[in-house]
């Protein structure tokens, strides 16, 4: 299985003022922009950071998974969410020949925690042998970071200042998250009791 994002987070969407703010730098100076792409950087590794450990997409945007085989025939569990849209479903044979999948024999069923592709009728599209499924979905909370849950909000500022101050250093700490970034997180974490299967 491999996820792809297919599109990035639009630089208009992060934060940047709000974080300068957050850092309590300076402004109203001749080089205020200067910081910018660093800022951009560190807002872009904590979302990213985030992302992985809750298992949803914060600012909304396109993706693509492609597995080998369905979990379930029935109905398959998406490896991210919220799930918006699903864009479209494409099987694609051993040659890589590839078949799109009739948009009304499936559907989204949304949920915050596991989103689900299910079947309307009796079973998912038969995958080819040695070939696999492409599911392209439209996942996050919504295009503009006033879309984001507060605390999710909150927990990338965080993160991203602890980037920020930290920046010099060079010794390795475990990877560890700050407290209260994981607090922040906490409610939004999946727990992976199925193996990944339509629960």
């Amino acid at each position: 299985m491999m996820l792809i994002e297919e599109t990035t987070v639009p630089t208009g969407a992060l934060p940047v003022a709000l974080f300068k703010e957050h850092l309590r730098l300076g402004s109203g100076f001749a080089d205020d922009g200067l910081q910018d792409t660093l800022i951009e950087s560190f807002l872009r590794s904590a979302m990213a950071a985030i992302e992985a450990r809750t298992g949803k997409a914060l600012i909304e945007r396109t993706f693509s998974w492609t597995l080998t085989r369905w979990r379930d025939g029935g109905a398959q569990a998406l490896p991210i969410g919220p799930v918006s849209a699903i864009v479209d479903v494409v099987l694609v044979d051993r040659l890589g020949g590839e078949t799109v999948v009739d948009a009304a024999s499936y559907q989204l069923r949304p949920d915050m925690q596991r989103p689900v592709l299910a079947s309307v009728a009796a079973a998912l599209p038969t995958i080819p042998q040695a070939g696999s499924v492409k599911v392209q979905m439209l996942a996050g909370f919504g295009p503009e970071w006033s879309d984001l849950p507060a605390d999710l909000a909150q927990a990338v500022l965080l993160l991203a200042a602890h980037y920020y101050e930290y920046r010099h250093e060079v010794q390795y700490d475990g990877g560890c998250m700050p407290f209260g970034v994981s607090a922040l997180i906490e409610r939004h974490r999946v727990m992976r009791l199925t193996g990944g299967g339509a629960v």
